[in-house]
């Protein structure tokens, strides 16, 4: 009888909003300590480990036949307390073979496949050797869809073994490899842009050991780092741009090419390499069938490069705060010449790299290379790939964009195929910034409606949770999830939680802690929260963890009198959706002032509504909730309270 009583009284009297304190409050937020790989500080801990791999290679681009073949050397150090019996190997180009899994989850119109194009796709892989320095290794293979596996008679011990692996392979270049590899054709020869090109060794981390995802196609990357000595031979008529710094420009420039490109080097405008007058000028390439470009990239975690004899080629100087200098690169066909397009792009990229350096951590590299060709944007260490046709403000977006992720996930390490919005999120927050200050805001972008996205986007069922793998979600809702949500998620933070002071302390801190490492979620919201000295769990469960609404509303706005005259008003503000954010108010009164008032979020840490105590003699008129839309409001119907109504 009693228990039925409670029952029917907690009916009766529940308050009618879908929050709960508890739920977004609560406070087991982390269901691990830390340990002496990940310290509970967010950093890697006193006993981190990850395991390295250098390559070595010598490559040939077949331009007849769209065809790349090469020799590998791969020194594999296992840094990690484990036995390893067997290693896991990468073969991204097997995702173009008809029988492969990404092509049969692929639809037939999808940025991610190369659905009705008909070649012979994937490695073709021989001459495999194992060695340690002590002699010969012997081993089982095994290809089984995007990866290798090699199983070794004598697992690798613990704590610095290395292996050194051999092979022989080639592929034949797809024209549209998932919007990330491909050629063009131009009016005056085809541009290769080559990714995605040799066997990859797989991560082996303290999280989840082997990490073997396929690849998909819609999922990025997720890859050790290491050096990468690598030689392309490729027919003299083309110039060839590679990840890292280019070894012999005196081999495969000519006189006067070489003296264009020194000269650069010390230049903060634009010198033409190879003018668009000069493309179809034979003498503006050595004589000769083959030329061998050498390249070296150190500390990285991958190596792309492109070729072409169609190529326009810019350059000029990058300053770095160190007092360090790279090389901003812009190689694009006569077609994106023009000055509303790629004829900016060395200014583009100069801009990019400069902004990233100074405001989170020096670029690393001593290229910054934009290729315009077949691919819209996609991005590796030292180069990116971009849309050939694209102008004026998507020019610069797509250059500042593909150049945002040398932060993330070049430089912080994060886990692309499982974690996209840790590399995407983070670089559409951070290209927010680099617009705003670039040529003092030309292609700045408007600021955004938060209610409209709360009210179509946050916590619509339609869209997938931020945290699903990106091979996972439906095609369509990638750029919301990966993109966008991620990105408003840390204008929130920096804008009106933290402040733009503690905010960038703390985003910093988790940059140098983690660069060149390989950070979880997890490690970024602790490292967050110590740096910031904030308990975001709120905010995290929210925005990351759970797809939820926000929707606050004005109630009752009453007059406080004191001895018989007005002295205040006090404002009800309720919650009624699960997410919380903190309380902006606009107070209007007659005589036509108008206030802001904020109150933190802590306010809903026990209670579904808040009277926010606003001192006046005068008469208030209006209220309104979030009058800057800066808050993902859902429900805007209920956000202004006038007088008289």
């Amino acid at each position: 009888m009693c228990s039925f009583t409670f029952a029917s009284f907690a009916q009766t009297t529940a308050p009618a909003t879908n929050y709960d304190p508890s739920d977004a409050f609560g406070p087991l937020f982390y269901t691990q300590n830390g340990n002496e790989y990940r310290s509970a500080s967010g950093a890697p801990g006193a006993k981190y480990w990850q395991n390295r791999v250098d390559y070595n290679i010598t490559a040939n681009l077949d331009e007849t036949k769209n065809m790349v073949s090469g020799s590998i050397t791969i020194t594999y150090k296992n840094n990690s307390p484990d036995k390893l019996p067997f290693v896991w190997l990468q073969l991204d180009q097997n995702t173009f073979k008809e029988t492969s899994r990404g092509y049969m989850i692929t639809p037939a119109r999808s940025r991610y496949g190369a659905h009705g194009e008909k070649f012979d796709a994937g490695y073709k892989i021989s001459n495999i050797s194992v060695a340690k320095k002590a002699g010969t290794v012997q081993f089982t293979s095994l290809v089984e869809d995007t990866r290798m596996q090699i199983r070794l008679d004598q697992p690798m011990s613990p704590g610095g073994d290395v292996i050194t692996i051999k092979m022989d392979y080639s592929y034949i270049l797809p024209k549209e490899g998932s919007d990330r590899t491909g050629h063009l054709t131009t009016k005056n020869g085809e541009i290769f842009a080559i990714a995605q090109w040799f066997p990859r060794m797989s991560v082996y981390d303290d999280v989840i050991g082997w990490n073997t995802l396929p690849y998909w196609g819609g999922g990025e990357f997720y890859c050790e780092f290491g050096d990468i000595t690598y030689a392309v031979t490729a027919p003299a008529s083309h110039i060839v741009l590679g990840s890292g710094e280019l070894l012999n420009p005196q081999d495969v420039f000519t006189a006067e090419q070489l003296k264009r490109w020194n000269a650069a080097k010390s230049s903060d405008a634009t010198v033409h390499i190879r003018s668009e007058a000069e493309v179809l000028d034979p003498k503006s390439r050595p004589a000769g069938d083959k030329l061998t470009w050498k390249f070296k990239i150190l500390n990285a975690r991958d190596a792309a490069w492109a070729s072409s004899k169609a190529f326009v080629l810019d350059a000029a100087r990058i300053n770095l705060p160190s007092g360090k200098k790279s090389l901003a690169v812009s190689a694009h066909p006569v077609e994106s010449n023009g000055m509303d397009s790629y004829g900016r792009g060395v200014e583009y990229v100069k801009a990019s790299i400069e902004h990233y350096s100074k405001k989170w951590f020096e670029y690393p590299y001593p290229m910054a290379i934009n290729v315009a060709t077949n691919i819209g944007g996609m991005e590796y260490p030292g180069i990116v790939f971009c849309g050939w046709t694209a102008k004026k403000g998507s020019a610069w977006g797509v250059i500042d964009h593909e150049f945002g992720h040398t932060w993330f996930p070049m430089i912080v390490g994060s886990n692309e195929r499982k974690f996209g919005w840790m590399d995407e999120g983070f670089n559409t927050f951070i290209n927010g910034l680099s617009s705003e200050e670039f040529n003092n805001g030309e292609y700045k972008e408007r600021p955004m409606n938060m209610h409209a996205i709360g009210k179509a986007v946050i916590g619509n069922p339609r869209y997938e949770n931020i945290m699903l793998i990106p091979d996972g979600m439906t095609e369509a809702n990638i750029g919301v999830n990966l993109y966008s949500k991620p990105g408003w998620g840390l204008d929130i933070l920096r804008n009106q939680v933290l402040g733009a002071d503690r905010f960038d302390y703390a985003f910093k801190e988790y940059i140098k802690n983690w660069a060149y490492k390989h950070p979880t979620p997890y490690d970024f919201f602790r490292s967050m929260e110590n740096a910031a000295g904030e308990d975001l769990s709120w905010f995290w469960r929210s925005w990351f963890l759970n797809s939820w609404k926000n929707d606050q509303a004005i109630g009752d706005v009453k007059e406080v009198k004191v001895d018989g005259k007005l002295a205040a008003y006090t404002i009800q503000v309720k919650n009624l959706e699960k997410m919380p954010m903190p309380i902006i108010l606009e107070v209007k009164t007659k005589s036509g002032k108008t206030e802001i008032v904020k109150v933190p979020v802590d306010v809903w840490m026990k209670n579904t509504s808040w009277l926010v105590r606003y001192a006046t003699t005068e008469e208030i008129v209006e209220v309104n909730i979030d009058p800057e839309k800066v808050l993902p409001d859902g429900n805007p119907d209920n956000n202004t309270w006038k007088a008289g109504n």
